[in-house]
Formats: structure tokens, sequence, C-alpha cells
């Protein structure tokens, strides 16, 4: 049974950094293309970056390009998403999802396996 579990979240000030964790079991991570997502309250789950099997290629939302990292340590099975410069519109919760495929989606739908969800929220 293939699970994913994210690191907790947590309160950060506009500005700040926080690194987010996805550890996966269950299936060798490099088998698996991942994604990161988020949903705020009301509005629909999005993608905020992929990465591809072999952490060759990243895709970051527009939003978010040039703060946030994705990457991963497939020895660890671990993903990883770096978040910088963090704005009050990146509240929200986030989820790690893995897809069988090994080519990173921007669908939800395309995504086989999805963590619990940890929250996120910037303000003072």
């Amino acid at each position: 049974q293939v699970q994913l579990v994210e690191s907790r979240g947590g309160l950060v000030q506009p500005g700040g950094s926080l690194r987010l964790s996805c550890v996966v079991s269950g299936r060798t991570l490099s088998s698996l293309a991942m994604g990161w997502f988020r949903q705020a309250p009301g509005k629909e789950r999005e993608l905020v970056a992929k990465i591809n099997w072999s952490g060759s290629s990243q895709y970051y939302r527009s939003s978010v390009k040039d703060r946030f990292t994705i990457s991963r340590d497939n020895a660890k099975n671990t993903v990883y998403l770096q978040m910088n410069s963090l704005k009050p519109e990146d509240t929200a919760i986030y989820f790690c999802a893995a897809a069988r495929s090994g080519s990173a989606s921007d669908y939800s739908w395309a995504y086989d396996y999805w963590g619990q969800g940890t929250q996120v929220t910037v303000s003072t």
C-alpha cells in the first residue's frame, strides 16, 4: 500500500520561508512523478509544482515561480517543497501527490496517490 506523509506546515509571517517534505512508502519513489497541490478555502485545488521521476524536469505555476523549489531525493523516498518569500495568498492546505506514470501532469486526476494535506498559513 502506497502512503504519502507530508510534514507539518505551520504559521509563517509574510516574507518568511518554510520547507515541506513528503515521505513516500510502499513504492520506490524513482518510479513516480510527483506534484505539490494546494487548496485555499472556497477555491479549487491547484497545481503548485511538479517534478518528473528523475528530477530532470520541474514546473511551477507562475505565482510561485522564483519563490518555490520542488526537489526529490529518491534515495530517501522524499520530495520537498521549499517555499521562500511567502505571501498571504499562499495560505492553503498543501498536498503532495504521486503518479505511477512517471510523467508529471498538471491535473489532479492524473495522480494516483495523495497525502493527507498540511496547513500553511501566511499571516502576521
